[in-house]
């Protein structure tokens, strides 16, 4: 969970650095939507909601409070995502051919 909540905190701050980019750009329209994070754990897209943590997560307090604040403001909105559907795992992992044939356009 820990992983998985610390590459959300990551794609939060790269979130940021674009929307910031986005409202400097003078002919940008106003505002600039929130961008939506997908994430293939339920325990981190709960944690990252969440106004409290524990002694055992402490070391990524900072990371929480981060999301927390990025969440509530309306900068990102966090989807569950299964991971059967997650189109990022096939790099890292092998696919079956029934997952290829399922729908061949998702991979391109």
């Amino acid at each position: 969970m820990e992983s998985e909540f610390i590459a959300l905190d990551k794609a939060g701050e790269e979130e940021e650095w674009i929307r910031n980019f986005f409202e400097d750009i003078p002919y940008w329209p106003k505002p600039v939507a929130p961008l939506c994070i997908h994430c293939d754990s339920q325990e981190a897209k709960d944690r990252a909601g969440s106004m409290m943590y524990n002694y055992k997560s402490h070391h990524i307090c900072w990371r929480h409070n981060t999301i927390r604040e990025l969440a509530s403001s309306g900068i990102i909105t966090i989807d569950y995502v299964k991971s059967k559907d997650n189109v990022s795992d096939p790099p890292t992992k092998g696919l079956s051919i029934e997952e290829v044939a399922r729908n061949p356009r998702e991979w391109i």
